[in-house]
């Protein structure tokens, strides 16, 4: 791997199976490390915060890891941060899993986490975006589908306007639906996420995560 190869950290925090995530990336063209180093965290051009299962258990092991502290303090610097699945619910204030008992998340946007209403839950399989206008995340694959499997998502989210965060802007929100419409994706500023599974999703998740290492 090149030494100019954008340097990536995935934040290990004991959530399961994130080797295909690691090997997704370096596909793209990063130099991964899977580490719960914080000082690696910190100092990696971008950090990609994984997870999979149960809320609880994941923001249990995320802070663990100092997930909050790293995030706060990446986001200070305007210094990317992704996170995937459960990694990108961990980023709200609370979720509703398990058994509609409130849990809470690290409090970067506002929203709760709920079950989807649905005919069949999880939502399991490939569904199409409704990429936000402008999207650097979707640039090239807006019309493409991606691959979810989730119980859980935010549902008929509005993002309140920034004051003073470390985003300036009204962040892009990409929408997707089963059963009801929730959120799929969001961008703001330094911090991106994804509901959805890039590294699943073929050529069109490793787009997806192409755009967000060039950006790094």
């Amino acid at each position: 791997m090149s030494g100019s190869a954008p340097s990536v950290v995935v934040l290990d925090h004991g959530s399961g199976n994130v080797h295909s995530v690691v090997r997704a990336l370096e596909r793209v063209g990063a130099q991964v490390e899977l580490t719960a180093d914080r000082q690696r965290a910190l100092d990696a051009g971008g950090l990609l915060l994984p997870g999979v299962g149960n809320f609880h258990a994941c923001v249990r092991g995320m802070r663990a890891a100092e997930a909050p502290r790293i995030i706060d303090v990446r986001l200070s610097g305007s210094r990317p941060v992704l996170g995937i699945c459960v990694g990108m619910q961990a980023l709200f204030e609370s979720s509703t899993e398990p058994s509609d008992s409130v849990q809470q998340g690290m409090g970067e946007w506002p929203g709760v986490v709920e079950r989807l209403e649905a005919p069949v839950v999880p939502h399991t399989g490939w569904s199409e975006v409704e990429a936000a206008p402008g999207s650097a995340l979707f640039a090239g694959v807006e019309s493409e589908r991606f691959y979810f499997v989730h119980s859980y998502a935010v549902r008929d989210w509005t993002m309140p306007e920034p004051e003073g965060s470390f985003a300036a802007v009204a962040p892009k929100v990409t929408w997707s639906t089963h059963g009801e419409r929730f959120v799929a994706a969001v961008e703001n500023g330094p911090l991106s996420a994804t509901q959805f599974h890039p590294e699943k999703s073929g050529d069109a998740g490793l787009t997806l995560l192409e755009n967000w290492v060039r950006s790094l």
